[in-house]
């Protein structure tokens, strides 16, 4: 099981996820953040492309699609709280973000 990670710690990994400007946020035990694409086929392709990254790490988001947004949050819910899993899967949706623009 992945290990909870202290406030200070989410705080470090945030500032270094969110370096070139990606908009992740603290949202109680979750990080969160605001996906915009040209339309719903970018959109559904990025989210096409994370659902494999997620089953390759058995770390899934909660996320919401309305044509070119997606909203994710992550968290990891067995250890109550943002573990570094989240933080991989949150790098992993900014690198593929920045393909599917």
């Amino acid at each position: 099981m992945a290990e909870r990670l202290g406030n200070e710690e989410i705080e470090a990994r945030l500032a270094s996820l969110n370096s070139a400007g990606a908009g992740w946020e603290v949202r109680g035990d979750r990080i969160a953040r605001s996906f915009s694409f040209p339309d719903f086929v970018t959109a559904f392709g990025f989210m096409a492309e994370i659902a494999l990254v997620a089953e390759r790490m058995n770390h899934h988001p909660e996320w919401f699609n309305v044509y070119g947004t997606v909203k994710v949050e992550l968290s990891t819910h067995d250890a109550g709280g943002i573990t570094e899993l989240d933080f991989e899967l949150a790098e992993a949706m900014n690198k593929a973000a920045g393909r599917h623009d």
